[in-house]
């Protein structure tokens, strides 16, 4: 788990005001050590990438060029990246152009609930994967799919997140593919302890920790990658 403290935005209590949880990774952070899940010992402390850090991978017309829907204008024309969305599609993408990068399209309507849902993750993700053969997942887990969300326009519970997560996670692994998560989207307050729940669950379920960890299923990476979007439509910057 990679966490800074500086991950929760304060502003004089004005970020009280915006519908999004400012602090809802130092809550899940907080929730995970209640459960003694994690300790100050094994988080790693995340550490913000200088542009000399950057330089290393990137060049300097590539970094200046980075906004809008970031992972769909970058990876554009990249066939060594596969882009999976699942989205609600009233709201999402207005980038006409950058969606043209998603490969496999999952659009959804207004208040689509569980069974809808999960049955479309369970089948779109196991259909991507056998398409494409990542060497690495990166998996953007949105909680604005949740019911009631100001954003997302979709009726999904919290137990179908963790349950998401855990048909996700339960993929990747079945194929041997590291997988990496970022929490992404999510306005409401309660989003911080469903995300802690299912972090637990995905480490119950033996998805997550070093007991999951089999050095012959998860070989050296190399050069493809797959992003898979969970979330209800909104812009998205990480791959």
């Amino acid at each position: 788990i990679v966490y800074h403290p500086d991950y929760n935005i304060t502003f004089m209590g004005l970020e009280k005001l915006h519908p999004f949880d400012s602090g809802k990774w130092g809550k899940v952070i907080h929730f995970l050590k209640e459960e003694q899940f994690i300790t100050d010992g094994n988080i790693v402390e995340a550490r913000e990438a200088t542009e000399e850090d950057l330089l290393v991978v990137h060049s300097k017309r590539y970094l200046s060029r980075l906004k809008g829907n970031g992972h769909e204008r970058d990876f554009l024309d990249d066939s060594r990246v596969f882009i999976m969305d699942m989205y609600n599609h009233n709201i999402y993408p207005g980038d006409r152009f950058a969606k043209r990068a998603i490969k496999r399209k999952v659009e959804l309507d207004w208040d689509t609930e569980d069974a809808e849902y999960l049955q479309k993750v369970e089948l779109h993700s196991e259909g991507a994967l056998n398409e494409f053969h990542p060497d690495i997942l990166v998996y953007n887990a949105g909680t604005d799919i949740l019911d009631g969300d100001p954003l997302g326009g979709l009726s999904i519970s919290p137990q179908g997140i963790v349950k998401r997560d855990e048909i996700v996670f339960r993929a990747a692994k079945q194929r041997g593919i590291p997988i990496f998560m970022v929490t992404s989207g999510g306005y409401q307050k309660k989003t911080a302890r469903i995300i802690a729940d299912s972090i637990l669950n995905l480490h119950q379920q033996g998805l997550i920790g070093a007991e999951a960890m089999n050095r012959e299923e998860f070989p050296s990476l190399s050069t493809h990658s797959m992003c898979c979007s969970g979330s209800a439509g909104s812009a998205h910057t990480t791959v």
